[in-house]
């Protein structure tokens, strides 16, 4: 069973990083997700620059206690991600891409609000 769970804290900790990469997006079209889209994106960073242990690998590290596994070395993102889908010499490169998409994002929510604003329209809501 703690396998499973594993399997699934993975999985949502995958789905969390893919929500904080590119869920400004998603406010392009559901506007008020923007504030949690924020949230997460602060929680983001902070995990990867202050000595914070992200709950879903300490969760993860606890279900593989179970399973008499050690803690995940390094936390989530060296274990799995570092050196194996992304090759260790573009981590610079994948994070200064990261903050231009964020900032990519956060620009065209702001040009949307801005636009149906003047418009007198909600974007979610389609002209009449």
């Amino acid at each position: 069973m703690a396998g499973v769970l594993i399997g699934v804290t993975v999985v949502i900790h995958v789905v969390a990083l893919l929500y904080i990469g590119l869920g400004g997006f998603l406010a392009w079209r559901w506007p008020k997700t923007i504030f949690v889209h924020v949230f997460f994106a602060i929680w983001g960073v902070a995990i990867n620059t202050l000595p914070i242990i992200c709950p879903l690998t300490a969760l993860e590290d606890y279900f593989r206690g179970l399973q008499g596994l050690d803690p995940l070395p390094g936390g989530f993102n060296e274990y799995y991600i570092y050196g194996h889908v992304i090759p260790r010499p573009l981590l610079p490169v994948v994070a200064v891409g990261a903050v231009i998409l964020l900032i990519v994002s956060y620009v065209g929510v702001y040009i949307r609000w801005r636009n149906s604003h003047r418009e007198g329209h909600h974007p979610t809501v389609p002209a009449a």
